[in-house]
């Protein structure tokens, strides 16, 4: 049956993002969630709760936990806007800096590499189709950061 084919190959995919989350944490100390944000915090400058929560695809709740915990170990700072003290913005500390230059890649390295080597063309088809999937399993509507905290998954 089709339906089961769909099932066991994600079953697959979620299982090796486990592991590779278990991994990085390992190496880095952090969670992939906080990985993204970091990340974020870093692409995107000097940035407000709001953007780094449509950036990474978390609730703005989910942000905000993280960020506490990026800011606990030393990672991000936070500060209130000069010209809006409702606006909180977060940076990188010169720690946090050097910490997202060493990130290990989130997905295998075998993995990136294959993908990488695709044409333009099947990357994008790639992508498109996993997130049709994601879409046809109403997964756009739900927050990314349980599947992605390492080893635990909440409901």
């Amino acid at each position: 049956m089709e339906s089961w084919q769909v099932v066991k190959a994600i079953r697959k995919i979620v299982r090796a993002i486990d592991l590779r989350s278990r991994e990085v944490s390992r190496q880095t100390g952090l969670t992939i969630p906080q990985i993204v944000v970091l990340q974020g915090v870093r692409d995107l400058g000097e940035v407000t709760t709001k953007a780094l929560s449509e950036n990474a695809d978390l609730s703005s709740a989910t942000v905000v936990t993280i960020l506490d915990k990026l800011e606990e170990k030393g990672l991000v700072e936070r500060y209130r806007s000069v010209s809006d003290r409702r606006i909180v913005h977060a940076r990188l500390t010169g720690r946090g800096q050097e910490t997202a230059k060493n990130l290990p890649g989130l997905l295998h390295e075998e993995f990136e590499k294959k993908f990488a080597d695709l044409d333009a063309g099947d990357r994008a088809q790639m992508i498109s189709a996993i997130e049709r999937i994601s879409e046809m399993m109403n997964a756009h509507k739900l927050d990314a950061a349980p599947i992605l905290m390492t080893g635990k998954v909440s409901g």
